[in-house]
C-alpha cells in the first residue's frame, strides 16, 4: 500500500470514531488493527507525517501516545495552564 493511501486510511479510521461519537483519540495499536493489511512501522510514519502536515495532533498521556484531529476532543492543553501576557 502506498504512503498516501495509508494516510488517507488512518483519516478515514479516525474521523469515523470521532464522527460515532466514540473516542476522539485513539492508540497506535486501534490503528494497526484497523489497518491489518499494513506495516506497523508503515502506518506510524504515516501517522507521524499527518501530524506535521497539521491534519493530526499528539496527544500524550505519559506513558503513550495517541492521535486524533485538532481541535476535537481534549488537546495537549487542557491540563495545562497558560501564562498570562
Amino acid at each position: 500500500m502506498d504512503k498516501e493511501t495509508l494516510k488517507q486510511k488512518i483519516l478515514e479510521v479516525i474521523q469515523k470514531k470521532a464522527a460515532s461519537g466514540g473516542k476522539s483519540k485513539i492508540y497506535l495499536k486501534d490503528l494497526q488493527r484497523e489497518i491489518p493489511d499494513a506495516n506497523p512501522r508503515d502506518i506510524k510514519n504515516a501517522a507521524n507525517e499527518l501530524v506535521k502536515e497539521g491534519k493530526l495532533e499528539y496527544f500524550s498521556t505519559g506513558s503513550t501516545v495517541m492521535y486524533g484531529l485538532p481541535g476535537v476532543g481534549m488537546g495537549l492543553e487542557a491540563g495545562v495552564e497558560k501564562p498570562e501576557e
